[in-house]
């Protein structure tokens, strides 16, 4: 009776625990939070200052004292005393900090492909300790692609291509399973440092990852599309030490990003020749999709097409498709026990 009641009283939520951004969703008022994963903490006092956008704009301007840290790489808990903070952060902002115990969350979260079962608990204990009442881990390819709207209950082949902050993902979906899959860190937080490295090499110019990561949203491009794109790169000059300004162009961020978007394209390629020729045919037939922050990277999709000779399209709104899938899973039980991870809680008994 309790349990009933309990079940009644929550409002459950998906969360995609990203190492750019955290998304919670719920299922009475969709997408409720979109922010960074970035914490901020008092090294004196061991105290969480901020979390979120307000954390993100301390990057680089604070004391000694002051710690601004994410605290996932690679979409994998590295600090897991902070990691559960900024859940329960999240969580309290989702129920005004007004939840009891009757009305503790079910939660839904994504994983990466390629996560340990000591990485699954680390998740679980962490939303568990935060305030959830019940876990449910789910890989974000699976999450992106149920978001996306792709038939992965039916026989054929599903390939999505999930480019976050941490990880690019590529996973072949069929019969609610990944049949084959590649992960590399190379995405959207190495295509940042690509670009801080560019402007050290090339222009003696010392920019944050935060300043690099506008200019790839306003210039950046993989493919000449004959549309000249310029955006201001400030920073300091290494040999005077100066404050130093220089325009930079859509054919600079090309050659700063050419290895690693050359390397994804690889990894793309590697997932295909280890796919079973019946699904490659699907795919080939039906396309494949691109989720994630990266997904909007300028001519990504067609350099993509046209090494792989298969139709590219990038899915609606690619950054939110994850927790976009948590959704769906909420309103679908059946479909949410078939997908998601044993619980590495159980295992360890």
């Amino acid at each position: 009776m309790l349990n009933f009641l309990s079940k009644k009283l929550s409002q459950d939520i998906g969360i995609d625990l990203g190492t750019a951004n955290t998304l919670v969703y719920t299922k009475d008022r969709g997408i409720v939070i979109d922010e960074p994963s970035v914490v901020a903490v008092n090294l004196k006092t061991e105290q969480i200052l901020a979390v979120g956008n307000e954390a993100k704009q301390m990057l680089g301007k604070t004391p000694s004292h002051i710690v601004v840290t994410r605290p996932l790489t690679s979409g994998i808990i590295s600090d897991y005393e902070v990691t559960e903070k900024m859940l329960r952060y999240f969580i309290d902002k989702v129920y005004e900090g007004r939840f009891s115990l009757m009305s503790r969350p079910r939660v839904i979260i994504g994983v990466p492909l390629d996560v340990t079962e000591v990485e699954v608990k680390a998740v679980e204990d962490a939303a568990l300790s935060a305030g959830a009442r019940e876990v449910s881990i789910v890989q974000e390819p699976m999450l992106a692609a149920i978001g996306s709207r792709l038939p992965i209950e039916d026989p054929v082949g599903n390939m999505i291509v999930d480019i976050g902050g941490g990880k690019t993902e590529v996973a072949v979906i069929s019969l609610s399973g990944v049949v084959t899959w590649k992960s590399t860190p190379i995405a959207g937080d190495e295509f940042n440092r690509n670009i801080v490295q560019y402007a050290r090499e090339v222009f003696n110019l010392m920019i944050g990852e935060a300043h690099a990561e506008q200019i790839k949203i306003k210039a950046g491009s993989v493919i000449d599309a004959g549309e000249r794109l310029e955006f201001p790169m400030r920073g300091r000059d290494v040999v005077s030490g100066l404050p130093k300004e220089i325009i930079v162009n859509d054919t600079h961020i090309r050659e700063a990003l050419e290895r690693s978007t050359r390397t994804v394209v690889d990894y793309i390629k590697m997932t295909l020749e280890v796919t079973p020729p019946e699904l490659t045919a699907d795919i080939h037939e039906r396309g494949m999709l691109l989720s994630g922050g990266g997904a909007y990277l300028r001519g990504l999709d067609r350099i993509i097409a046209e090494a792989t000779a298969i139709p590219v399209r990038i899915v609606d709104d690619p950054l939110t498709a994850v927790v976009r899938g948590t959704g769906v899973l909420l309103e679908q039980e059946e479909l949410l026990q078939q997908v998601k991870l044993p619980s590495a809680r159980n295992l360890a008994k």
